[in-house]
């Protein structure tokens, strides 16, 4: 068995629930599994979806994301498998692959499209959506690009730690942001290794499983496919993560409440109906980026 020397934590966070995620689909068809829905929002504050797509027939996210439009939050979008091509109205276009990552911050207003593709015939991957704090909502947009080989990762007794935000380890992540402090991991880990990540205790976190499963030490296990919400003890200093029997791969997502009212509409997500009422119509006259 794997495991890490040295134990980081005195009080691990326990697992306040397991969440099934609903089949959908979005754009133009893409086949996808929600995890992250609207009703969580609040609880897992900065955080207001999250998406796992994966498939390796073509018919089920061929039509992609045509051109639509996005206020006030940022998107992540993480390739496992694949390519996904990105173009906006602030002349931004972009081709990550394979492990690649896609950060954008919509802003003030950005009309996109998103095209996937397979590569060795699969196709499979994340969008995370992060809230903006209120002020920064109508900032100009932003994307950043960042391929397979240069998200950060080290290596530690039979454990890869992906680094796409936040820091772990001393590892700083591709992508920081100050506000909501984001901490998200691309984890696999050998069978029975564990690995243990610090954690502020008032930072609102889940896991979710995509291959293999996730044990933890009050009994609870977590197969692929859920997502575990992590309890927000007092006193709670990280989370430990502990593989089954087969090798296991998860993502681990933390960030820091912003305690602001949360109005969406769709594509967009403001502070208030007003606010929203008027995304809807600087879109309907053209005014996005």
């Amino acid at each position: 068995m794997n495991t890490v020397a040295t134990s980081l934590l005195n009080q691990p966070r326990e697992v306040e629930r397991l969440v099934a995620g609903q089949p959908t689909s979005d754009g133009a068809g893409v086949k996808l599994n929600r995890v992250l829905t609207q009703n969580l929002q609040r609880r897992l504050d900065p955080f207001l979806m999250l998406d796992h797509f994966g498939t390796d027939n073509p018919d089920d996210y061929i039509a992609g994301f045509p051109d639509h439009p996005h206020r006030g939050f940022e998107t992540i979008t993480y390739m496992l498998n694949g390519r996904i091509r990105h173009r906006d109205s602030a002349g931004n276009e972009g081709l990550v692959s394979d492990g690649g990552v896609q950060w954008m911050t919509a802003g003030r207003g950005v009309i996109h499209s998103e095209t996937p593709e397979q590569t060795a015939g699969r196709m499979a991957g994340f969008q995370l959506w992060l809230n903006l704090p209120g002020r920064d909502k109508m900032r100009d947009p932003w994307y950043l690009d960042v391929q397979g080989a240069d998200v950060p990762e080290f290596e530690q007794d039979g454990i890869t730690v992906r680094v796409i935000a936040g820091e772990s380890h001393g590892m700083m992540g591709a992508v920081q942001r100050d506000v909501t402090e984001p901490l998200y991991l691309d984890v696999h880990l050998a069978p029975g290794a564990s690995f243990e990540q610090p954690l502020p205790a008032t930072h609102n976190a889940f896991v979710y499983v995509y291959d293999g499963a996730l044990k933890y030490s009050t009994g609870c296990l977590q197969p692929a496919g859920r997502m575990a919400i992590l309890a927000n003890t007092a006193g709670s200093d990280g989370v430990r993560l502990t593989a089954g029997d087969a090798p296991t791969r998860a993502i681990l997502v933390a960030g820091k409440p912003l305690g602001e009212p949360i109005a969406q509409y769709g594509p967009f997500v403001m502070n208030t109906e007003a606010e929203l009422v008027q995304a809807v119509r600087d879109f309907q006259a053209g005014r996005l980026a």
